[in-house]
């Protein structure tokens, strides 16, 4: 641009000094709007037609403008500013960029420029001359050699009154130097000027358009020369020789239209720009102009494609960018004159559904089970799960050689870096969660592989697909150009990667992506019993996750305390065979009734949930180890298998301390000839009515009374209490003062310890500060739940407030017993039960009251009545009485007697219409507890 300039005042000095004055009389007159200002005294001017329409440069007659600086490598050396250049530009373009004009040319002898005047309007008799009004504010010099002409000697009388008026560049008050810009025209840390302006947008002016989406442009006020690479797009460009140099005899269909439409839109206009990243010496970034986002303009109008790496970077508007390219597509405009739609069609039911997640596949896919009960199995659009290192793969992710194959015991899960890692961010955000499905495409069967349903999988509005992209644990698929079979959010999983990237997380860290090393004692069985069982056995309880469910009671548990994988059957109870597929060339097999209904009962609840299980031992081969097994509700699966009438309980379940349990469950399902029992016929021989009738004779049938003095210190909202033996007061002042006094001198260090559910800790109380025995109920991230064994309350902690309890202080029994309240039942209504808890607390918690046990429950809180020390007032009676609770209908003989007192409670309570039965019985005469 500089050399054009100083070519051009060259030129015009000679034609000022060979032309003849009769030249400007043949001087031609034409309009058209301006382009570009290439100094204070040269303009190029395009015609009103075309696309693109042809130009003209004009160097003003008579006039030399101060030069611009030049760019190192533009045609010579760096050159500086001279003073008020850039003011002289600037005052033209701010005149005149986009302005119709009209002018006139000529182009005197020997000269290769062509001279004139230009006026604004269509009129240059009433319109403004541009070079007497550059001339009046001093921007310009005027030529003095030879005779004048009458416009040239218009133009000494206003440069004359300029040098009076002591305006622009013949100001006395203005030091030259600071009208000399400092221009940064390289960059030697690109990505430091990205951070500077912290994606904020900040103002430009565009100097140079050399493609649809390539500018060169200044940063205000710093004057930072940049080339910038739009953002989300690529336009068509020019073709490149062998030397890397455009090739002008190759024409581009549509590259010299994009380059049009971005000049009359943008070249030397004031813009913003919002820096997003950096490609080699080039920056990348978004214009924003007046009408908007040039790149969603020149998607739309079908002159740029999305392109997705650069897509990836931008801060917002990427979605814009890929509707405003849809609507180029769907009218099929210049780019996309023979474009065709891939995506096929979807119906309704297959396009969007909700259900719930009953199991994760390795990383990359989940079945979800519709409101029908129909489970479809769905693969989250556009993301790949951690592969096998081994494999060779292409630069757009594809596998260009597979991995080879491994040996049977292979476990990808396992084995795989991060692939555990995956499915348990999928198991634990998942596993029985509501979601939404929205299908993207259907990926074509190849190979061995069918179709897949791809999908947009949201979990409370949060893309699951992101999530994992977002923790380095899957990888983006990178697609051509024109295929848009891909995620709707695409650009935020390829955003998302980019973050994972630059964070260094999963799949991108740079430690070393070793494998989880997993003891596999399904196939391995010699180390069952001797390295695992025992301490498996002395455990109360050991955390687990249910891998896999063969049948109603076979499931391969993995235990990660110990890193291993295990077959582990329920104890206590005999399931029907589920029938099995044919694999592996062993023909298919018939299950027993109701083998497949205890396999899908079974898989409901544990399928790849957290469970508690004990051991206990190992079956006849020693390869596989029995034991009960708790849900995350704590439901004891053996007894909920009977009672739903899908297992029978089997007589080793006899000397187990949940056979009561078990035997009661299963009582209950042949009275409701559940599933296996639906053709039960009790069968009572005579013999055994005599055996019972003499076993009756010696049960106790008489109540036992035995007041204990207690004090209630806690009540559970299913109407439970813990109580301290009075007696045993001193004991619990003895034991706590020496704890506190413990861990006063030897404080524990936060963190050192790590507990696991079911330890005995120090846990120190929110309230206080001071540490108290407790137990672990339930580790959730860096919280565990915990029950203070001395008083019954519970409470959630840090981590960090647990520490390891002393042996001396973990001998002693808890002093807290808990305790059911005796032949009450709380009602169904939430407002009435808590009014029932709120009068029980008033008259039992924290006060000294008399207890009788009467009922022992094997694995539960035993039932017990509390009494009023003076009145000896019955709590329980008292609460059925006031109409607050329900009497329970028990069959045990010895409490005959009380059961009736409490029912004629309920009853009177009921004919008066007390509380819960204000508005009459609230009971059902079918009811289980009324049988």
């Amino acid at each position: 641009m500089a050399t054009a300039n100083s070519a051009a005042t060259t030129a015009a000095a000679g034609a000022a000094k060979e032309a003849p004055p009769a030249a400007a009389a043949a001087a031609k007159t034409l309009s058209g709007i301006v382009k570009q200002v290439l100094s204070g005294d040269t303009v190029v001017i395009r015609a009103t037609k075309g696309a693109p329409p042809p130009e003209k440069q004009i160097t003003f007659s008579h006039v030399l403008a101060p030069k611009l600086a030049r760019r190192p490598g533009a045609g010579g050396d760096e050159t500086k500013d001279e003073p008020w250049a850039w003011e002289s530009r600037e005052f033209l373009r701010k005149k005149l960029i986009g302005a119709e004009v009209t002018f006139t040319f000529d182009k005197p002898a020997n000269s290769n420029r062509e001279y004139g005047f230009v006026w604004l309007g269509k009129d240059k008799e009433t319109g403004e001359n541009v070079v007497e009004s550059i001339v009046r504010e001093g921007l310009v010099s005027v030529r003095r050699e030879g005779r004048p002409t009458a416009e040239q000697q218009t133009l000494i009388e206003l440069e004359d009154q300029a040098r009076a008026a002591g305006r622009g560049k013949w100001s006395h008050n203005v030091n030259a130097v600071d009208k000399v810009r400092n221009i940064k025209w390289a960059h030697e840390n690109p990505v430091h000027i990205v951070e500077i302006y912290d994606g904020k947008p900040v103002k430009a002016i565009i100097e140079h358009v050399r493609d649809g989406s390539t500018v060169r442009a200044f940063l205000l006020p710093e004057f930072h020369y940049i080339t910038l690479m739009i953002s989300g797009i690529r336009c068509p460009g020019v073709k490149l020789d062998a030397d890397g140099k455009p090739d002008l005899t190759v024409k581009v269909p549509f590259a010299d239209e994009a380059r049009y439409y971005v000049e009359t839109r943008l070249l030397q206009r004031d813009v913003e720009i919002r820096l997003e990243s950096v490609n080699n010496s080039n920056f990348i970034g978004t214009i924003l102009y007046p009408k908007g986002n040039i790149a969603e303009s020149l998607l739309r109008e079908g002159l740029a494609k999305c392109v997705d790496w650069s897509m990836a970077v931008m801060k917002t508007g990427a979605d814009k960018l890929r509707a405003a390219e849809k609507i180029a597509k769907e009218k099929r405009l210049r780019q996309w004159q023979d474009y065709q739609a891939k995506t096929p069609a979807f119906n309704s039911k297959e396009k969007d559904f909700a259900g719930t997640v009953v199991e994760v596949f390795n990383g990359d896919a989940v079945n979800v089970r519709l409101a029908n009960g129909q489970v479809k199995k769905v693969f989250f659009s556009s993301i790949r799960p951690p592969r096998d290192q081994r494999a060779v793969v292409g630069a757009d992710g594809e596998e260009m050689v597979k991995a080879p194959p491994r040996g049977k015991n292979y476990r990808p899960l396992y084995e795989i870096p991060h692939m555990f890692e995956a499915r348990e961010l999928l198991r634990k955000k998942l596993i029985n969660k509501k979601v939404q499905c929205n299908l993207d495409y259907i990926s074509p069967a190849r190979e061995n592989f069918p179709e897949k349903y791809c999908y947009t999988v949201l979990i409370g509005g949060q893309n699951v697909a992101e999530a994992m992209v977002a923790k380095g644990l899957a990888t983006c698929v990178r697609y051509r150009q024109d295929d848009d079979q891909r995620s709707s959010a695409y650009d935020q999983l390829i955003a998302a990667e980019q973050q994972a990237i630059k964070g260094l997380k999963g799949l991108y860290t740079k430690k070393d992506n070793a494998t989880l090393r997993v003891n596999d004692l399904t196939v391995d069985h010699s180390r069952i019993k001797v390295q695992y069982l025992p301490s498996w056995q002395r455990a109360l309880r050991t955390e687990a996750i249910v891998e896999f469910v063969a049948s109603g009671s076979r499931l391969r548990l993995f235990v990660p305390k110990d890193s291993c994988l295990v077959t582990f059957l329920l104890a206590g109870i005999s399931c029907p065979r589920s029938s099995r597929p044919a694999l592996n060339g062993v023909p298919a097999q018939e299950g027993e009734p109701f083998g497949d209904d205890a396999l899908t009962f079974t898989r409901e609840r544990v399928l790849q949930r957290d469970v508690s299980v004990h051991i206990d031992t190992t079956d006849k081969a020693g390869s596989s180890v029995i034991g009960w097994l708790w849900t995350d509700g704590n439901v004891n699966l053996s007894v909920a298998l009977v009672e739903e009438g899908l297992a029978e309980v089997h007589f080793s379940a006899e000397k187990s301390e949940y056979y009561r349990l078990l035997k009661s469950a299963e009582d209950r399902a042949k009275a409701a000839k559940k599933n296996i029992w639906a053709n039960y016929v009790e069968q009572v021989p005579e013999e055994k009515v005599v055996i019972e009738e003499e076993k009756d004779e010696k049960v106790p049938v008489e109540r036992k009374v035995n007041y204990e003095n207690v004090i209630v210190t806690e009540i559970t909202e299913t109407l439970t209490f813990f109580a301290q033996s009075v007696d045993n007061g001193p004991k619990l002042e003895t034991l706590m003062s020496k704890l506190h006094a413990d861990f006063q001198s030897n404080p524990p260090i936060a963190g050192a310890y790590t507990p696991k559910r079911g330890d005995l800790v120090a846990a120190q109380f929110t309230f206080d500060n001071q540490w108290y025995r407790a137990k672990v109920e339930r580790i959730q991230g860096n919280n565990a739940s915990v029950l203070y064994i001395d008083y019954g309350n519970k409470e959630t902690l840090p981590i960090s407030r647990l520490a390891a309890l002393p042996h001396a202080f973990s001998s002693e029994k808890p002093h807290a017993t808990e305790y059911a309240l005796a032949l009450v039942a709380l009602p169904a209504d939430n407002e009435d039960k808590e009014e029932a808890l709120r009068a029980f607390s008033d008259d039992v918690l924290n006060h000294k009251v008399q207890l009788n046990v009467e009922l022992k429950v094997p694995g539960g809180p035993n039932l017990a009545t509390l009494h009023d020390p003076t009145t000896k007032t019955d709590f329980g009676k008292q609460l059925v009485a006031d109409g607050l609770v329900l009497a329970e209908k028990r069959r045990e003989r010895k409490l005959k007697d009380l059961v009736d007192q409490y029912r004629a409670a309920q009853e009177a309570a009921l004919a008066s219409h007390l509380a819960i039965w204000k508005y009459g019985d609230i009971t059902q005469d079918d009811a289980p507890e009324f049988r």
